[in-house]
């Protein structure tokens, strides 16, 4: 239903008030990004940068194109060039598999007490173990900018190996990161996961009692994962009518028409072994394995709708086979000419700035359409002209006010570990869902609150100074209750790490600088600001860590507290806080 728009759905906590928000947060509020330029107008070819003049542009690329920016990479960057280092990082081969991962910790083992099967958790521990150690760290970031776009929230599955079914939904994005979009369109639509988590699992044809096929996904395929909408532009913005008025994509009749298409298709269950487990509480249960959650989902013909469809100007006729229907109507969707700037809209905001000009998406939806070698959707191509284009990579975003993003919480932690050798002595990598925004995090992978992602693509903070136009995306999450859960959780995880010790940082090379707090504000500068950090706030820093003298004969814990608290400064501050 229309109602279901994201543009309304339900806000988070108020934005902060308090001193420190005022300070750190509200005010970096306008630097969520900037620039404008004719709605419509024709697209200009963007120049594509490509090397870096200093440390600092490298880390600047390094942590957009992925999570963090080690004295190797920035090095490897000025080197090789920033296509051609894409270029090798996305050769790079798929590293073990989120599904493999489970098993290998012994999370598919159906006689465990543990009884993995009704639980998620553990997919939490593997969604932090692939962002955190897998070296093919380019396509892992990707991959995590698509789960804000297809959406399938662990917090919504609740059947038998959702952990599985939840670790084989993000190898199939993994997979997918670098193929092309009309591909992952389909893997997605029949994936099991997303057949439980928007009603396609079960869902069947109309039948002479007056029922109908659920509507779900028919409604957000459109709405969320291909066209939107409004009636856009080459560049993104809404197309208008004669009388100046935006234009609705679809109507009622165009979801339900399209949710036939959907009808007949369920768990494939064909490769499933059965184990009869014995209850505590006396009696068995037979309990299936896991095959199914990495199979496409299955058609049932019977259940499948066989009337016409009639949607977006476009008809299936009756009596179409359930494969052939689906082609074609994923096809109409891959082929409109929304999808394009709508999906490369949200993707720039994921990757590099929330508030990207007209120009700048239209020259990545012209990648989308074409990449300049006649293939329509090739991701590749689409990532690599967001992050190679000039305004992506120009210096002159630095100093605009309404410019970058929020960093996202996760992707702060993540940066973290990457930074400073975090490890899992264990291997259990027992990180949990940190979606508590008063204790932890308020976000964690995979953990969507709907299928509208963690925050509306258009969301603006109410009674800030942002220009009209402008949006901050990610500050949907932000509070005075977030905030301070974010700082107590990262001062505790800098320090002591998480499951006492059993997940840790080393900061090697932070340690061997700690008597010199300049060059180690310095260090922490180019590895997590990418050298955006004010000379006034370097200053500040510097000075609260010399409160505190430090000598050659200084104990080891003296140095350690040192870089902790040089480390939770930074992240503390509004400079690291927006990404530019």
């Amino acid at each position: 239903m229309r109602d279901a728009s994201p543009e309304i759905f339900p806000d988070r906590p108020k934005p902060p008030t308090a001193a420190w928000v005022g300070t750190a947060l509200a005010s970096a509020t306008l630097a969520a990004c900037g620039g404008g330029s004719t709605p419509g107008a024709a697209v200009v070819p963007g120049p594509i940068v490509n090397t870096s003049a200093s440390d600092e542009e490298a880390a600047r690329f390094l942590l957009q194109a992925q999570f963090s920016a080690s004295d190797a990479d920035v090095a490897s960057v000025r080197t090789l060039g920033y296509a051609a280092w894409l270029e090798r990082q996305l050769a790079l081969p798929l590293g073990q598999t989120g599904w493999d991962w489970l098993d290998s910790r012994g999370y598919g083992d159906v006689l465990n007490r543990a009884n993995y099967y009704d639980s998620s958790y553990q997919a939490d521990y593997m969604m932090w173990n692939q962002l955190i150690m897998a070296s093919d760290s380019v396509r892992k970031r990707l991959a995590l900018a698509l789960s804000e776009y297809f959406v399938v929230s662990l917090s919504g599955l609740s059947f038998t190996w959702r952990a599985h079914a939840g670790a084989h939904y993000w190898d199939t994005l993994v997979a997918h990161a670098a193929g092309n979009f009309r591909n992952l369109l389909e893997a997605v639509t029949l994936h099991p996961a997303m057949g439980y988590y928007l009603s396609t699992k079960g869902n069947k044809k109309e039948d002479a009692s007056g029922r109908q096929p659920d509507e779900n996904y028919a409604r957000e395929v459109m709405q969320l994962f291909t066209i939107g909408l409004l009636e856009l532009n080459a560049d993104g913005t809404p197309k208008l009518d004669a009388s100046g008025n935006q234009q609705d994509t679809y109507a009622a009749s165009d979801v339900s028409n399209l949710a036939r298409v959907f009808t007949g298709y369920d768990f494939d269950q064909s490769q499933n072994v059965n184990t009869v487990i014995a209850q505590t509480g006396g009696g068995t249960r037979t309990v299936s394995s896991a095959a199914f959650a990495r199979l496409p989902m299955k058609l049932t013909a019977s259940n499948h709708s066989t009337l016409a469809v009639t949607f977006l100007g476009s008809t299936i006729a009756a009596n179409t086979s359930a494969a052939a229907a689906l082609k074609s109507a994923l096809d109409t969707l891959f082929n409109h000419p929304n999808t394009g700037p709508f999906f490369c809209r949200q993707m720039i905001q994921r990757l590099t700035t929330s508030n990207p000009t007209p120009a700048y998406v239209a020259r990545v939806a012209a990648v989308f359409g074409n990449n300049g070698a006649g293939v329509r959707g090739d991701l590749s191509s689409v990532f690599k002209a967001i992050l190679l284009d000039e305004e992506a990579r120009s210096s002159a975003g630095l100093t605009q006010l309404e410019y970058g993003k929020l960093r996202e919480p996760m992707l702060r932690l993540v940066q973290w570990a990457r930074s400073f050798g975090v490890s899992s002595t264990s291997g259990d990598w027992k990180i949990g869902d940190l979606s508590n925004a008063a204790t932890q995090l308020g976000q964690s992978p995979l953990r969507s609150p709907s299928v509208f992602n963690f925050f509306r693509p258009g969301y603006v903070p109410p009674a800030t100074a942002l220009s009209a136009g402008v949006v901050a995306p990610e500050f949907q999450g932000v509070s005075e209750s977030s905030v301070g859960g974010y700082l107590n959780y990262m001062m505790t995880l800098i320090s002591n790490g998480l499951n006492s010790g059993d997940i840790k940082a080393a900061y090697t090379a932070e340690l061997a600088l700690a008597i010199d707090a300049v060059a180690l504000v310095r260090r922490l500068n180019l590895l997590l600001c990418a050298g955006q950090l004010s000379a006034a706030n370097q200053t500040l820093i510097v000075n609260a860590l010399n409160a505190t003298a430090l000598t050659s004969a200084s104990t080891v814990a003296a140095q350690r507290n040192r870089v902790y608290a040089a480390v939770l400064l930074v992240m503390a501050s509004a400079d690291y806080l927006i990404q530019k």
